[in-house]
């Protein structure tokens, strides 16, 4: 348990609660929130974001929001972002975990998180939990479990003041909604938010995952009838036009009205404003009460007995005694969690901006010696050690750097933070130099995995032009991740002219290995594979010589991708041979410095149809890179994965795979690297979404909009996979035009080992569009390529563009046998994605060749292949192809071609809901929802709404079709 978070003191029952009496003025806001407890008891999370000035009634709100939920068995968790405390990590969810200690006894079940939460800011590598993607997962785990029992509210206060560290935890939570009835209430002032938070939350309003309050000012009768009976009109007139209609001030116009002429108080508000108001209310305070006032201010979340009296120099009697007086004057209040807390934000920041710098410095400092003596962890000292120390003691600067140590995996951001309040407490101490360059190099590395890349570029830079000649290891490592870091920036020649520099500066024959590795990464990214061919045998005969098996693995997997992407499969097959050998006999702690080399192989294997080997090479780099924090090669296995599960038709798992690579490429900051998973989740969504689902094409359309003008093999990528989006969304001529301005007129730069399946889709697109001729040149580029190559998914992708042209030229004999042939072909090899897409084409044929019975053989296993692996497009596919014999026998499978907004819809309309109850149940606009029902007509063949309800009431057993429960 966190010693700086413990609290036996707890005020008299006298002392009146927070909020007392009706909330004012606020009728329409409480509809909407009693719409969203209405949601939980229908299992449908939901995320509130309330916005408003400082005094609106936010808290006020927020407050009368979790009473209704607790009064309706919903467990409720509060929390709330602190102004002077925007550096400890996931300070408002700690804050609403720490909540479960007063509720009912804790599910044995519950995840580790939530114990790691509670126990203080100690969130460094975990079994369980790893990096903070992992944490974030396990948070919303924690979530789920937690919301079992009718319900959870997690309410979230001062948003606006959140950390780094919770705006991605947030930002997580918000794209991957909780399955289940949980509601994340947000309430925060607009102008003051974060510009990451703001871009977050406005993002989740566009697509309609937020439902967004906006607190304006109180009428002058909701104050005069809720906040001031039987104070005269003109009083209140006065009263509320100098407070604008803002409640808080209102109220503090109000007490001093209440202590002087109604006049004055109002002279006193235009001259001075709020802050003379409320610095007005400490006035007939004791000194000993005042001072207990300001240690309050200045501890936040420390402000717990043994820190509060070794912050005030009072015993446990007289400590007592001022909180009381504090309550009766309701200038403190209680937490949930039993601490004393200032009644209001404002108040506290009025409060702490009153005290001297130095008193403030001896509160903290104060606290840092009491939580250090109760054993509290290194961020809650290294909070008050910032804020106390003035110059470097061996004590602060091992506190600091135990802090950064600590918070590096989950939360970088409060990492380089404690590590640059550690520098500059050893700022102008020449006997320190090498400690500074060891720290900058730590600090950059945190900064290059939490957004801050430009940053640790600049850091980069002065460890590389400070480090001396005994600093070597400092220095390589400083020049690597630079080149990494440019990388990111999408700054290629930047980072091959900086290795190149430091190659010619004659390094350590292990540190050329490892230059050479970094330098020979640029392929095929941006520099072609041949022209780095020279140098990956250079860095492997370097290694060789040296006796260095981990570098000569790495020189054998950047070979493999190389070559395997350049099409030379022989030349591929035996280098990723060789790789594999040497990596897997080597232990994992001799592989940390090889996780991008392992992600590389797996690609290559992956490339190569070895779809076994890319996995396990890609699940040991992952378990690798997770538990030494190397989180920027994570995306790359991540996706090495995710293509894998494609080919092999496991689409679920596929999703979520590629949804953690967006939220890691997101949280590192490099838009080049988002442009590369975001193309890579397009392919993802394509293969799992059925036919017209928009979200493909909207993902790669993000995915081109970041690689802007580039022309490296991302940006092929991009585009090649907007143009497969594009195609499937029904639009072939966007389809055409995105794939030749990937490749050019003749596909030159398109990845040689992939073109064949890029041809395929130029010769549908060039079908649809009715020039046959161009189909026909395409079909024959694919038909070549893939006789080169050699490798059997690419034949049967040839196969299938001459099946095409065989249809298309009314001969469906010939294209049945080449379609049978293509299946056959990836069946033996296990890319059974493109078994089941051959199948049902092969279906599509031999019923239109008059050969019914086989044709339902055909369609029946590509069917049951592409229901399996939870393949949506190949779905949908199959319900364009089904046999005519078959449709009589089974019940049409439309509501598989449904999105899951489209099935939530589809749901309420069977209910008899009206357009506008959907809208108002949903959050959506009456128009979107008059879009989603029509699609939903459409797919489902019926012009009624009628008629679609007695669909959707069919038993729902008929033939595998799934069920939807109302939402």
């Amino acid at each position: 348990m966190n010693s700086g978070r413990e609290s036996t003191h707890r005020l008299s029952p006298s002392v009146p609660p927070p909020y007392e009496g009706d909330i004012v003025g606020r009728g329409a806001e409480l509809q909407l929130l009693d719409t969203v407890i209405d949601r939980l008891a229908l299992g449908t999370p939901s995320f509130v974001d309330i916005t408003g000035e400082a005094g609106i009634g936010k808290t006020r709100l927020l407050a009368e929001f979790c009473l209704r939920a607790r009064r309706r068995g919903v467990t409720v968790l509060r929390g709330r972002a602190a102004e002077y405390e925007q550096h400890l990590p996931f300070h408002p969810f700690t804050d609403a975990f720490a909540g479960l200690d007063d509720g009912p006894t804790r599910d044995p079940d519950l995840p580790e998180v939530v114990s790691r939460l509670l126990a203080g800011s100690d969130t460094g590598p975990r079994s369980t939990i790893g990096d903070r993607f992992g944490l974030h997962r396990s948070v919303a785990r924690a979530l789920a479990l937690l919301s079992r029992s009718g319900g959870l509210v997690v309410a979230l206060d001062d948003l606006h003041w959140a950390d780094p560290a919770t705006v991605e935890l947030v930002d997580h939570l918000v794209r991957h909604p909780v399955p289940g009835p949980v509601a994340l209430v947000a309430a925060r002032r607009d102008r003051q938010t974060s510009t990451a938070l703001s871009a977050v939350l406005t993002r989740a309003l566009g697509a309609e995952a937020v439902l967004r309050i906006g607190l304006g000012p109180l009428a002058e009768e909701a104050c005069a009838e809720g906040l001031a009976p039987g104070l005269p009109r003109e009083h209140i007139a006065r009263l509320h036009a100098a407070a604008e209609g803002n409640p808080l001030y209102f109220l503090s116009l109000l007490h001093a009205h209440r202590a002087r002429a109604a006049e004055t108080a109002t002279s006193v508000t235009e001259a001075n404003g709020i802050d003379t108001l409320l610095l007005d209310e400490m006035a007939p305070l004791t000194p000993s009460q005042r001072r207990t006032l300001e240690a309050i201010a200045v501890l936040g979340d420390h402000a717990v007995p043994p820190v509060m009296r070794a912050a005030t120099e009072t015993n446990e009697d007289e400590l007592e005694d001022d909180l009381r007086a504090l309550a009766r004057r309701d200038l403190v209040r209680m937490s949930p969690g039993g601490r004393p807390v200032i009644r209001h934000t404002v108040l506290r920041t009025v409060v702490h901006e009153s005290v001297s710098p130095r008193r403030r410095a001896g509160i903290h400092h104060a606290a840092a010696v009491e939580l250090a003596r109760i054993g509290a962890s290194p961020v809650e000292q290294a909070h008050h050690i910032e804020r106390s120390v003035a110059m470097w003691t061996p004590q602060a600067h091992a506190v600091l750097k135990q802090a950064a140590e600590l918070t590096f995996s989950t939360a970088p951001t409060s990492c380089a933070h404690w590590l640059e309040v550690a520098l500059r407490l050893l700022a102008g101490a020449p006997e320190h130099a090498a400690e500074r360059r060891e720290l900058t190099l730590r600090r950059a590395r945190a900064l290059s995995v939490s957004g801050g890349l430009r940053e640790a570029r600049s850091l980069l830079h002065e460890v590389i032009g400070t480090a001396g000649p005994d600093e070597a290891d400092v220095r390589t490592s400083a020049v690597i991740l630079c080149a990494q870091v440019e990388r990111f920036l999408g700054n290629y020649p930047e980072a091959a002219a900086l290795l190149d520099r430091e190659m010619h500066s004659r390094p350590a024959p292990s540190d050329r290995v490892a230059i050479g590795l970094e330098l020979s990464s640029s392929a095929p990214h941006n520099t072609s594979y041949p022209r780095m061919r020279s140098e990956v045998a250079r860095t492997l005969a370097d290694a060789r010589a040296l006796g260095d098996e981990r570098g000569e693995a790495g020189a054998l997997a950047v070979a493999a991708f190389g070559e395997a992407y350049e099409g030379r499969v022989k030349v591929a097959n035996e280098y990723a041979k060789q790789a594999a050998a040497l990596m897997d006999g080597l232990p994992d702690g001799d592989l940390t410095a090889l996780g991008e080399p392992l992600g590389r192989l797996g690609w290559a294997e992956a490339f190569l149809g070895r779809y076994a080997d890319a996995e396990r090479h890609a699940d040991r780099g992952l378990r690798i890179a997770r538990a030494t924090g190397q989180v920027y090669v994570l995306p790359l296995l991540l996706l090495c994965k995710a293509h894998v599960r494609i080919q092999v038709c496991r689409l679920g798992s596929a999703r979520d795979l590629a949804d953690e690579a967006e939220d890691i490429a997101r949280g590192i900051g490099s838009s080049e690297l988002l442009a590369f998973v975001l193309a890579n989740k397009a392919q993802v969504r394509i293969a799992g979404s059925a036919p017209g689902d928009t979200e493909a094409l909207r993902v790669a359309e993000e995915a081109v909009s970041l690689m802007g003008p580039r022309t490296n093999w991302r940006a092929s990528m991009a585009w090649c996979m907007l143009g497969y989006a594009a195609l499937t969304g029904g639009d072939p001529h966007r389809a055409r035009e995105a794939l030749l301005r990937a490749g050019g007129e003749d596909l030159s730069g398109l990845q040689p080992s992939m073109r064949p399946l890029f041809s395929e889709l130029l010769v549908t697109a060039s079908l649809f569009m009715g020039d046959a001729a161009s189909a026909s040149r395409w079909a024959e580029r694919a038909h070549e390529d893939a006789e080169r190559l050699g490798l059997p998914v690419q034949r049967a992708s040839a196969m299938r563009s001459a099946a095409q042209l065989a249809l298309h030229d009314g001969d469906p004999a010939r294209a049945s046998s080449l379609l049978t042939e293509a299946a056959a072909l990836c069946g033996r090899y296990g890319a059974a994605f493109w078994e089941a897409r051959s199948l049902l084409l092969a279906a599509q044929a031999m019923a239109a060749a008059g050969k019914g019975t086989s044709a339902t053989a055909l369609w029946d296993e590509g069917q049951r292949l592409a229901a399996a692996g939870d393949a949506g497009l190949l779905v949908g596919l199959a319900e364009l192809t089904r046999p005519p014999s078959t449709q009589a026998e089974e019940p049409a499978r439309w509501p598989a071609t449904l999105t899951p907004r489209e099935r939530e819809v589809a749901a309420l309309v069977a209910e008899g809901l009206t357009n506008q109850a959907i809208a108002s149940r949903l959050y959506l606009s009456h128009r979107t929802v008059e879009t989603h029902v029509s699609r939903v007509l459409r797919k489902a063949g019926v012009t009624t709404r009628t008629a679609l309800a007695s669909l959707m009431a069919r038993p729902a057993q008929r033939a595998g079709e799934p069920t939807y429960p109302n939402p």
